[in-house]
């Protein structure tokens, strides 16, 4: 029997990133989840767990902070179970852009870019030399147009659709399989 591979999903604890733990845990796949609330990740594995009977481990990160991005980034350096990561952290902040704080542009483009762009780049080396496995990273429709009020979110978006595009050229010849999501609101 093949073992499936392990999925490193972050921005777990709700929304779109807890039903990709759903999805994975349904067809036996074992999760590592990742985000800032622990109690809402513990819960979800707890569940998942009793359900579907596998494997889940729960990290409790911010992506923003440098030493805790740093630990996740081993872990998908060095974990050869881990065949799937779904870069789904990342956070929007509306409102006029005259407006917002240069800390909390800063910890957006953080977050939604330079976090996923990090934890790509930790496993991506190891998944082609295996020649398999795959990144999903996840964008949103507001990456293609700009919208009123959204404008650095859409910045962060469009910059996760081009990465994406631009990882899959890369990636996809070496058995590597890079996807971009981009849901809409």
């Amino acid at each position: 029997m093949t073992t499936l591979p392990t999925v490193f999903i972050t921005g777990a604890s709700s929304g779109i990133g807890a039903t990709y733990a759903e999805r994975f845990a349904r067809r036996g796949h074992n999760l590592i989840i990742v985000a800032r609330d622990k109690s809402r990740l513990e819960a979800l594995a707890t569940r998942l767990r009793a359900e579907h009977q596998v494997s889940v481990e729960v990290l409790q990160a911010d992506l923003t902070n440098t030493a805790e991005l740093s630990v996740l980034e081993a872990r998908l350096r060095d974990d050869a179970g881990i065949g799937i990561l779904i870069n789904n952290a990342g956070m929007a902040q509306s409102g006029d852009f005259l407006a917002q704080s240069a800390e909390a542009i800063e910890r957006q483009i953080t977050l939604n870019t330079t976090a996923l762009t990090r934890l790509a780049a930790a496993i991506a080396p190891r998944l082609a030399q295996s020649g398999t496995g795959a990144i999903v990273n996840i964008g949103s429709v507001v990456g293609f147009a700009p919208e009123f009020g959204m404008s650095i979110y859409g910045a962060t978006k469009a910059f996760v659709l081009f990465l994406s595009q631009g990882l899959s050229l890369e990636l996809s010849p070496k058995g590597v399989y890079v996807q971009a999501v981009l849901p809409a609101a």
